[in-house]
């Protein structure tokens, strides 16, 4: 069936799924989740054994599961977190869907889900094709004017797009002449891998992607401190245990 979607929304079972109602359930999935995760569990059989005790729909699995993570990842990805005013003078390698689409759900009133490391990961997916929403041109208008800043300008953005991604080429154009128009010193580049690039890169990362925050050296949360200051009405919901909130 072709995606007809025109906005970067809710899907309509998630007022159920995630309401006020279902938090301390997901709060204590999450928490269940990382002890597992930090005592050597592997993430497939932690989640079905959490999902299957606290029975999870299939959402509420995708959730705790990109909301939670070990101890050991925690420490290691807080450690590496570099402050946003970093970003003044320097070059950004920016995750582009990763990014852009959490802005689009914020923008569209979908749930953002506050995970143990601070990052505020959506629950859209892009699943190999890429449709332009309402949201998307909002989106990256707000990033661009986010990053003009002078506190946070940086020198250059390098937006890194999945190539393999149906449409990625035309989400290039976009980037490309929005940029051209408002003067933002941007790169799109459309990449096989932009995981394993950004994983290695020396550049400051913004990304909320977990497997890259593992392994990259140095990374912004961009999306989250966004949305703080410029979506006032998100709709998040805090899964992180209040443990990154202690972090000095």
């Amino acid at each position: 069936m072709p995606d007809r979607r025109v906005h970067r929304g809710p899907h309509p079972h998630d007022a159920r799924l995630f309401g006020p109602d279902a938090w301390p359930t997901l709060r204590q999935a999450v928490r269940d989740l990382a002890w597992l995760l930090s005592h050597g569990y592997a993430e497939p059989s932690a989640l079905k054994l959490v999902g299957d005790h606290f029975q999870l729909d299939q959402r509420q699995r995708t959730a705790i599961m990109r909301s939670a993570c070990s101890d050991q990842c925690l420490a290691q990805r807080l450690g590496k977190q570099a402050p946003l005013d970093q970003l003044a003078g320097a070059d950004l390698a920016l995750d582009g869907y990763n990014v852009l689409t959490t802005v689009e759900a914020a923008l569209a009133g979908g749930f953002l889900l506050l995970g143990r490391d601070g990052c505020l990961r959506d629950l859209a997916g892009i699943h190999g094709t890429w449709r332009k929403v309402q949201e998307t041109v909002p989106a990256a208008e707000l990033i661009g004017r986010f990053l003009a800043e002078p506190v946070r300008r940086a020198a250059a953005v390098l937006w890194y797009l999945d190539r393999p991604v149906s449409n990625s080429g035309r989400l290039k154009t976009l980037l490309r002449e929005l940029a051209g128009r408002e003067g933002w010193p941007w790169q799109v580049e459309l990449v096989y891998s932009p995981d394993g690039l950004l994983a290695h890169c020396d550049l400051l990362v913004a990304t909320a992607d977990s497997e890259i925050l593992n392994r990259c050296p140095r990374w912004v949360n961009l999306a989250r401190e966004l949305i703080a200051h410029c979506v006032l009405n998100a709709r998040i919901i805090d899964l992180s245990g209040g443990v990154e909130e202690s972090r000095p």
